[in-house]
């Protein structure tokens, strides 16, 4: 299952692709008050079949939505996951696209989406998912949105699954969590990160522009690796899992291979 899951959700997370033809899913405009108090609003699509497993996309940006129903929004319609999250309930997801919190409507920056109160939120919407169907429930992130997924599986609120997309690995000098997090997402407590995950990131080494990271297991003790693959070239084919690539998946690792 969790082998199917991360397929699937890899191919829909992954693949910015055209839009296709009209869906038959049933979507609605959701809200709840967290445990803080607040009022947490999602796009919640239902599949046509009994769910899989669920998903929560969080939009990179400032991450206000700004949701005014199942299909309008002041900002963000643009965003890759938010524009295929119809995708993701065509492969047989219930789907919760998240706004910011009704505190927050300006934006959220890093240190709330790192932060504890954000975590809160996002367990309060796994909850309420795993509520409407008793499934698996997978964070999947793009861009800024990588810090609240991250900051997310880190509190493991009821978290089954994590996928990063363009993952956050450069922070800019003038950005608050400069000093406490010079590397964005890689200077997270990741070895905290106890479920099966998947981490894309676009990275440069050594002047080669076609690299990437693929993280694929668990970051805990109990196993997972780090693969670091070429894309295919003129010169060499690709090298995916050789063994000389593979490493445990720990944050400094991460932090070593991108630089």
């Amino acid at each position: 299952m969790i082998r199917q899951v991360l397929s699937a959700l890899a191919l829909a997370a992954l693949l910015d692709v055209a839009a296709g033809p009209a869906h038959a899913n049933s979507s609605s405009l959701v809200s709840i008050q967290t445990p803080r108090g607040v009022k947490q609003a999602f796009i919640l699509i239902r599949p046509k079949t009994d769910p899989a497993a669920s998903v929560i996309l969080l939009a990179g940006g400032h991450g206000a939505l700004g949701l005014k129903s199942a299909s309008a929004m002041k900002w963000g319609a643009g965003n890759f996951l938010v524009r295929s999250r119809e995708r993701f309930a065509d492969q047989g997801f219930m789907v919760a696209v998240v706004d910011a919190p009704a505190d927050k409507q300006d934006g959220m920056n890093g240190v709330f989406r790192m932060g504890a109160a954000h975590a809160g939120d996002i367990g309060a919407v796994i909850a309420y998912l795993k509520q409407q169907a008793p499934v698996p429930v997978w964070l999947v992130g793009t861009s800024m949105g990588t810090f609240s997924a991250a900051g997310g599986a880190i509190a493991s609120r009821g978290t089954d699954g994590l996928v990063l997309s363009s993952t956050m690995t450069r922070t800019k000098p003038d950005w608050v969590i400069a000093k406490s997090h010079p590397d964005s997402v890689a200077s997270m407590d990741l070895p905290r990160v106890s479920v099966p995950t998947l981490i894309r990131s676009s990275i440069r080494i050594l002047s080669e522009r076609n690299f990437r990271t693929v993280i694929v297991g668990l970051f805990g003790e109990t196993g997972g690796m780090i693969t670091l693959t070429r894309e295919p070239s003129g010169k060499r084919a690709s090298t995916i899992g050789c063994d000389s690539s593979t490493r445990r998946p720990m944050g400094a690792t991460m932090r070593s291979i991108t630089r």
